[in-house]
C-alpha cells in the first residue's frame, strides 16, 4: 500500500511538473501592461506606442501602453518594480529614474540597480536647446551672453526633477557658467506647451515631440546635445560647434522588467522587440522621429545602464548636485 501510495503521489507531482512548465511555455497568455513612465505626448510615450503595436502582433496578445507619470518617471519605476514577476508587466523608461535620480535624490523607493532587469535598449536619441522665438538670440553664445546680462530672467523647463532635459539644463549652467531657474513639470509636452506659451524661454527635449514645432518657427533650435548633427535639423549645430563640448545629452528608451522575472520570459521579450524594432517599418518612423533603433543583447543594455549610473554618480558628485 505504501509503495502504491508513493508511486501515486509520484505521479501526481510529476504531472503538476509537466502542467507547471506547460503554462509556463504559453507565455504571453493575456495581455502585456507596457508601463510609459512619462506622460502622454513625452517622447517615451510616442515610442512606446509605436514599439507596442508590433509587439503585440508578434506575440499574439495586447500589448498596453499605460502612463503613470509623476516624479521624473520615478511613480511609474517604481510601480514596475513592485509588480509581479511574470512578465505582464513591464516598463518602458529612460536614464532619469534609472540612472540620473538615484544619484541625485536623498531617498528613492526603489533600487534601479537591483530591483530592475533590462530587457532590452530600444533607441537612442540627443536631446535640443530650444528657445522661444521671443527670445532674442539665434544661437548658443547668443543664449549664453542674454543669459550672464539677465541673471535670473531665463526659465528652463523640463519634463520633470531628474529627466534627461533637466540634467543638460544643469550640465549647460555648469559648462557654461551661467544661472537660469528651473521649472520642472510633470512631464514633456507640459514643458513644451508653456515655452511655446512664453511662460518659460528654454526647454531641452528629444526631438520626437518638438519637431513640427522647429518646422512651424513656433520654437527656436539653439544647439544639439549631441556629437553629431541631426538628418532631421541638419542646420543646427552640435553643442561643441557651437562651443561648448561636453555638454552633450543623448536619451536612451528602453524596457524593463521587475527583476526575478524569469530569463525565459526576458529573453523573448528581447529577441521580440528586437525583431520589432529592425523591421522597415518601425525603422522608417524612428529615422522620421530622429531616433536610432538599437538591438544590443540584454547584457549589453544592463551594462549601460551600470556604467551610465557610475558615470552620473562621479558627475553630481563634482557639480554638487542633489534633487530634493
Amino acid at each position: 500500500m505504501t509503495k502504491i501510495l508513493q508511486l501515486t503521489v509520484g505521479l501526481v507531482l510529476s504531472l503538476a511538473t509537466v502542467s507547471t512548465a506547460l503554462a509556463e511555455g504559453k507565455w504571453p497568455a493575456k495581455p502585456i501592461r507596457l508601463i510609459a513612465t512619462y506622460g502622454p505626448g513625452s517622447s517615451i510615450d510616442i515610442i512606446a506606442r509605436l514599439v507596442a503595436k508590433p509587439l503585440a502582433e508578434q506575440l499574439g496578445q495586447p500589448v498596453i501602453v499605460e502612463n503613470k507619470p509623476g516624479a521624473g518617471g520615478d511613480l511609474g519605476t517604481d510601480y514596475v518594480a513592485k509588480a509581479n514577476k511574470d512578465g505582464y508587466t513591464i516598463g518602458f523608461a529612460s536614464a532619469g529614474p534609472i540612472t540620473v535620480n538615484p544619484n541625485a535624490r536623498p531617498k528613492m523607493q526603489y533600487d534601479a540597480m537591483k530591483d530592475l532587469a533590462p530587457v532590452a535598449l530600444v533607441a537612442t536619441g540627443p536631446n535640443v536647446i530650444l528657445v522661444n522665438p521671443s527670445l532674442p538670440v539665434k544661437n548658443l553664445q547668443e543664449l549664453i551672453a542674454y543669459i550672464k546680462h539677465h541673471p535670473d530672467t531665463v526659465n528652463y523647463a523640463s519634463a520633470g526633477v531628474g529627466t534627461s532635459g533637466h540634467i543638460a539644463g544643469e550640465l549647460f549652467q555648469h559648462l557654461s557658467n551661467t544661472r537660469i531657474l528651473h521649472v520642472p513639470y510633470k512631464g514633456n509636452s507640459e514643458a513644451i506647451t508653456d515655452t511655446l506659451g512664453g511662460r518659460t524661454q528654454l526647454v531641452i527635449s528629444g526631438v520626437p515631440p518638438i519637431l513640427s514645432f522647429v518646422k512651424s518657427g513656433k520654437l527656436r533650435a539653439i544647439a544639439m546635445a549631441d556629437v553629431k548633427r541631426s538628418p532631421l535639423l541638419p542646420d543646427v549645430p552640435t553643442v561643441a560647434e557651437a562651443g561648448l563640448p561636453g555638454a552633450e545629452s543623448v536619451a536612451w528608451y528602453g524596457i524593463v522588467a521587475p527583476a526575478g522575472t524569469p530569463p525565459e520570459i526576458l529573453d523573448r521579450l528581447h529577441d521580440e522587440v528586437v525583431k520589432a524594432v529592425n523591421s522597415p517599418q518601425l525603422q522608417e518612423q524612428f529615422a522620421a522621429l530622429g531616433i536610432v533603433a538599437s538591438s544590443d543583447s540584454r547584457d549589453a543594455f544592463g551594462k549601460r545602464m551600470v556604467d551610465e549610473y557610475a558615470r552620473f554618480k562621479a558627475l553630481f558628485k563634482q557639480i554638487n548636485l542633489t534633487i530634493e
